[in-house]
């Protein structure tokens, strides 16, 4: 399966940068996180906190980003470049899960940066690495951290107690979760949006999306990965896309097949296969899945999306929508 261990590219929000740890920064690190009001409420972080600690953690970060084990980040603020905390995920591959964590600089307290940052960082990881939930945890007695997480969509699970190397000993904690579902994306219209309306009473809206099994040369299977700010980003899917109205099915794949990968392909060349019936919360998922062998171009990511070309009997292996996941069985079958 593809890998999460990437090169990490600075992730943008509207005020603030996340971008890899330098050895510049750890003079300001070491003054804004060596606060007890800061440090008290950071399970992982000793107090007092030496300037050593700080040279010695900031050069640990790049070496665990490199093999895709966590992504502790700086908080940078555009422009200047400011270092105000850190955010970061620590990765547990074995349970497809990662412990969000973050702190910020006293400081900089009241401006909101917290969810800003740590929803951004949330979202890129549900959609980019191979992880089904992000879970977190708050001292029982620190309402702000639980309000930023319930801000920006973890659902409480439950309580439990946690080490906290600042307090020396264990604390009770409130503990969250969040999965693709939960998380807010305020830029992105729900897919049931672009459902076409009903009138009332009438049962869930039906949106209809075509999809086409890709098949190259060496009987692979093209997937492609829900880029971040799409529902469902993260998950793998055939390709291809919502039919507008006017469209056929096959006019559709047509289209979305050009603009998503730069492919020409016609209608001739699609084959009908099979078709999956599916119900979500909202609207009611009806997606035919063609066949497809043959096509003029070179498939390109052209919306920067991940591509996988994948063995019939490795299809199971990815993580993929509820509507997909019964035609993996009948195309690995037919295959």
């Amino acid at each position: 399966m593809p890998d999460s261990a990437l090169t990490f590219a600075p992730l943008e929000t509207e005020r603030f940068l996340l971008r890899p740890l330098r050895s510049t920064d750890a003079a300001e690190l070491h003054r804004l996180v060596n606060d007890w009001e800061v440090a008290k409420t950071l399970a992982r972080v000793p107090f007092p906190y030496s300037r050593d600690l700080a040279d010695e953690w900031i050069a640990s970060t790049a070496e665990r980003i490199a093999e895709g084990e966590a992504y502790h980040l700086a908080i940078a603020r555009r422009g200047d470049d400011v270092l105000v905390g850190c955010v970061g995920l620590t990765l547990d591959r074995e349970d497809r899960l990662a412990e969000l964590g973050y702190w910020i600089g006293r400081r900089h307290w009241g401006q909101g940066i917290a969810p800003e940052v740590a929803g951004r960082l949330a979202r890129w990881a549900l959609a980019n690495l191979d992880l089904d939930r992000i879970v977190a945890s708050a001292l029982i007695d620190n309402a702000r951290s639980a309000s930023v997480l319930k801000r920006i969509g973890f659902r409480e699970t439950g309580t439990g107690a946690q080490d906290f190397l600042s307090r020396g000993k264990a604390m009770p904690v409130r503990l969250f979760e969040a999965g693709r579902a939960d998380m807010v994306v305020a830029a992105a219209p729900a897919a049931s949006a672009q459902a076409p309306a009903l009138p009332e009473g009438t049962g869930k809206r039906i949106l209809l999306v075509a999809a086409v099994g890709l098949i190259d040369p060496d009987n692979r299977v093209l997937l492609a990965r829900r880029p971040e700010g799409k529902p469902l980003a993260g998950l793998w899917e055939f390709p291809g896309g919502k039919v507008h109205a006017g469209e056929t099915p096959e006019a559709a794949l047509i289209r979305e097949l050009k603009e998503e990968l730069g492919i020409d392909v016609t209608e001739a060349c699609l084959a009908p296969f099979a078709f999956a019936s599916h119900g979500y919360e909202s609207f009611h998922l009806l997606m035919p899945l063609f066949l497809c062998r043959r096509w003029e171009g070179q498939v390109t990511a052209m919306e920067g999306q991940a591509l996988a070309w994948v063995r019939p009997q490795r299809l199971g292996d990815y993580a993929m929508p509820p509507a997909d996941v019964p035609l993996v069985a009948l195309l690995r079958d037919f295959l």
